[in-house]
């Protein structure tokens, strides 16, 4: 024990000398502000959940932008439109690569996926196949009845609940059912959430659910070894076992998927060039053309990456918007006089309608705006030095945008914490609005999926709107209090009164 003791000792006096040399070699450059650091934590001790408010917070202090240390590893807080532009338009290259920590090697197959992967050739050629070979206008246009079918799907099951009168409903679980379904089906083929799904295909999806659940944990979790050096030279609490072994369970999923689509390929004795049934079908295509590159390893990044990627934020993005709504009733009535007037009451919205629905567009950005999925962006990394609003900033540095404050920032926006869509309307979208809406990132690792997410998270919402009325389960006001996670999940699960419009029940009744 003594030995131990000894050990932690002696490695905590060698990383606090590593840390003061890194200390002393950046503090003769011009860095930006920073709070008071502690000897081997740095600024760590202030680090608060949820982060992206702790930083906002910070920012009030130090300047919209500042310098922390997260133990051993510099990191640059970005949090208004001018410096967040000057990171992805003259530092945008600079600033492409991704922070190595220890959930990237583990759960992204050693960093080797669209997201994690750092800036070079291997990172350029996932990024084209992502965007043009699975997120193509063509590709997705393929996809266009999976997406119909599912949101039918939705209001089908809840009509069936609610077509007597008003009924108290839970959301969380239909708000995340249905982004799920439908990446799920373009992905693979295969529908996991249903009354019809057949029994094997639930317990596979109760497996998978099972394995989201951990993965989002785990990526959530801090491991002290990412920013204190003396965590990274043991095991710590088995952080590493653990990621392991999830991500053992998690390659075996995936590998299953792969062989089954191949399996069916084979079995329908076409060429894998010539499907195009599914993403997997076209990764396959490309394996086939190329099986080095293209590897089986590349393929479970991919499908994993769009899994991960695609539903939750979506699905969190819906809840967001619904809760929204039910707090201002002016806003859902004016949304459901636009579809009313837009879109006979004889059919239900569809994906192509949506251009001509430019209210609920808005309610979508300003759903976007208030509650981003992703409140800090995906952290970036420098891979030299460079400056930012004329401060040194150190090769290495992780970069936080803090989209979150940015988009909250009273210099920028009026009335901030209002929800108000009609910002967003004459010429208020997202590609007018530069580096002060940045829910989906910009520059070079912009996310791929921005178009899906919209259709998805526009159609589904129109639809929610166009056949049923809505109310608040009580006088008071939906919880607007965030959670803990990635996305930025609401702490309290929906739950609404819901009914079937009169107007609509002929058209309900044929589903």
């Amino acid at each position: 024990m003594e030995l131990i003791y000894y050990i932690i000792s002696l490695a905590s006096a060698f990383s606090f000398f590593i840390f003061m040399l890194l200390n002393k070699k950046v503090q003769s450059k011009n860095l930006p502000p920073s709070p008071l650091w502690l000897p081997i934590l740095g600024h760590l001790y202030l680090l608060k959940h949820p982060l992206h408010r702790t930083l906002h917070h910070l920012s009030q202090t130090y300047g919209p932008v500042y310098f922390l240390w997260f133990g051993s590893r510099p990191a640059l807080v970005v949090s208004n439109p001018s410096m967040a532009e000057e990171c992805f338009t003259k530092n945008d290259i600079i600033f492409a690569n991704r922070p190595h920590v220890i959930v990237g090697k583990y759960l992204s197959y050693d960093y080797t996926t669209v997201g994690s992967s750092n800036y070079g050739d291997l990172w350029k050629n996932l990024r084209r196949v992502a965007t043009v070979e699975l997120l193509s206008p063509t590709r997705l246009n393929m996809f266009f009845d999976i997406r119909q079918e599912e949101v039918k799907n939705l209001v089908k099951n809840l009509f069936s609940e609610s077509k007597l009168g008003f009924t108290r409903v839970e959301m969380k679980s239909r708000c995340s059912e249905l982004p799920f379904n439908i990446i799920m089906r373009m992905v693979t083929g295969k529908r996991y959430f249903g009354n019809e799904v057949e029994e094997r295909i639930e317990e596979e999806a109760k497996r998978f659910r099972e394995l989201i659940r951990e993965m989002l944990e785990a990526s959530v979790s801090s491991n002290p070894g990412d920013f204190l050096p003396i965590f990274g030279w043991f095991d710590f609490q088995n952080i590493e076992k653990r990621m392991s072994t999830l991500m053992s369970k998690v390659d075996t999923f995936m590998e299953e998927l792969i062989e089954e689509r191949r399996h069916k390929c084979h079995n329908l004795d076409q060429d894998v060039g010539n499907m195009s049934k599914t993403m997997v079908d076209a990764m396959l295509s490309l394996q086939d053309s190329d099986p080095q590159y293209y590897s089986d390893k590349i393929i479970k990044g991919m499908i994993l990456t769009m899994l991960t990627g695609g539903s939750d934020t979506s699905s969190t993005t819906i809840e967001w918007a619904m809760s929204l709504l039910l707090n201002n009733q002016e806003v859902l009535k004016k949304a459901t006089s636009e579809i009313d007037i837009c879109i006979s009451q004889g059919r239900l919205v569809e994906e192509s309608d949506l251009h001509n629905l430019p209210y609920i567009q808005a309610i979508v950005n300003e759903t976007l705006r208030l509650f981003p999925a992703g409140p800090l962006l995906i952290p970036h990394e420098n891979s030299e030095a460079c400056t930012v609003g004329g401060y040194d900033v150190p090769r290495g540095t992780m970069l936080f945008v803090n989209a979150w404050s940015i988009q909250r920032d009273p210099r920028v926006w009026d009335e901030p914490t209002c929800f108000k869509p009609e910002r967003f309307c004459d010429g208020g979208g997202e590609g007018e609005l530069g580096y002060k809406f940045l829910p989906f990132g910009m520059g070079r690792r912009r996310c791929p999926g921005v178009v899906l997410a919209n259709k998805v998270v526009g159609l589904a919402l129109a639809t929610l709107i166009q056949c049923f009325e809505w109310e608040r389960v009580s006088v008071e006001l939906v919880d607007m209090s965030e959670g803990t996670g990635i996305t930025m999940p609401k702490a309290i699960p929906l739950e609404a009164m819901c009914k079937a419009r009169e107007g609509m029940m002929h058209v309900l009744t044929q589903i």
